[in-house]
């Protein structure tokens, strides 16, 4: 297992893949840059509560890669399987050519183990899966590698495979996830994390582009390329920072602080300080930073940026107004900083995601 945290998909397989391959002869075959490769056992865990796209579309992003080799006369690098919790858990039609089905349980050491997404409550969902997580944490010690695909990240952390790891998921479980395991490195703006074989994926269908990174990672990266063309899905995608909506960290007991964070929502657009802010909460700054990054894990600076660009970001996506008028009326004064804070945090600069996200831009264009 590799010991490098891998944000992107810039790199040479050969530097990470354990598997040996040996290059074609030539053939006039289109597909003349596959390789022999040894397979892998992919186990997708399923159960009553998964989230069944991310399921079906990692499957079926293996599937097509498997038939690619198969058309080519060469051996699958993928061995699929659906693995159940109970016995009732095979809800999904399957092709047996491609895919078989069995309880996890029974299932001796895959080569790596796919966690997907799920409703529900959260710690109704981990209670009622214990001996899942249990058994996913088995499995890695006993040398499997183990991925999540975007909520799947809570099964991985109540494992505790993931204390002192990077790791990443849906934005929106940014702030649960920080509350619940403090000891973890979440990087709410990444889109895959590849750490010590514990591989995590973006929300929702940015869960795709992990498999994309594997199908990449393990075949090799012309196969990458032709999986990315495939599924239509960008191989220099690192970042999901431009989806976030930032909705106030409000999920704490300080009074003191939630009123401060509503003053700074509703007058962002005014020219505060800190110091205006503390002394309105009656507090010494140094004593009302403190307490305000207990509570918002931000100190009271940085949550005051991401208000002002989360406004900004309203503005662009719906209108056409002038960005220096839109920069002033989201509190800033200076174009150069408003650009430079605006891509920090969303990954853009105002006129990309404007671009993105105004309807009369989409038209226009």
């Amino acid at each position: 297992m590799s010991g490098e945290i891998i944000y992107s998909t810039h790199y040479s397989p050969l530097t990470f893949s354990p598997l040996t391959f040996s290059p074609l002869t030539f053939s006039p075959n289109p597909y003349i840059w596959l390789y022999l490769i040894a397979m892998r056992e992919i186990a997708l865990i399923i159960h009553e509560d998964a989230t069944l796209s991310t399921v079906t579309g990692a499957m079926d992003m293996f599937i097509h890669t498997n038939r690619l080799f198969q058309q080519t006369g060469k051996s699958q690098p993928f061995k699929i399987i659906l693995a159940g919790e109970k016995a009732d858990n095979d809800m999904l039609p399957i092709n047996p050519l491609f895919v078989t089905y069995c309880l996890a349980e029974e299932l001796k050491k895959p080569d790596l183990i796919i966690v997907p997404a799920f409703y529900g409550d959260r710690d109704s969902m981990l209670k009622k899966h214990k001996d899942l997580i249990t058994w996913i944490n088995t499995k890695y010690n006993d040398g499997s590698e183990v991925a999540s695909l975007c909520s799947g990240i809570y099964f991985l952390a109540e494992a505790g495979l993931l204390p002192g790891r990077s790791c990443t998921a849906h934005w929106n479980d940014m702030e649960d996830i920080v509350r619940r395991y403090p000891d973890v490195n979440f990087l709410s703006d990444m889109v895959i994390t590849d750490q010590e074989g514990v591989y995590t994926s973006g929300g929702a269908f940015s869960s795709l582009n992990l498999i994309l990174y594997m199908i990449d990672k393990f075949c090799g990266r012309e196969v990458g390329i032709w999986a990315s063309k495939m599924f239509s899905l960008d191989m220099d995608r690192i970042s999901q920072s431009h989806f976030a909506v930032f909705k106030g960290q409000r999920k704490h007991n300080d009074d003191d602080i939630l009123k401060a964070q509503t003053y700074i929502e509703e007058n962002h657009h005014l020219p505060l300080t800190i110091d205006d802010i503390a002394d309105r909460s009656n507090m010494s700054k140094r004593n009302f930073i403190r307490r305000f990054k207990k509570a918002t894990k931000n100190t009271p600076f940085e949550y005051l940026q991401r208000v002002k660009i989360e406004a900004a970001k309203k503005a662009l996506e719906k209108g056409s107004q002038n960005i220096n008028l839109l920069m002033y009326d989201a509190g800033y004064n200076d174009i150069k900083t408003f650009r430079e804070v605006f891509k920090k945090i969303t990954g853009l600069t105002p006129q990309d995601y404007r671009r993105k996200y105004n309807r009369e831009e989409i038209y226009l264009n």
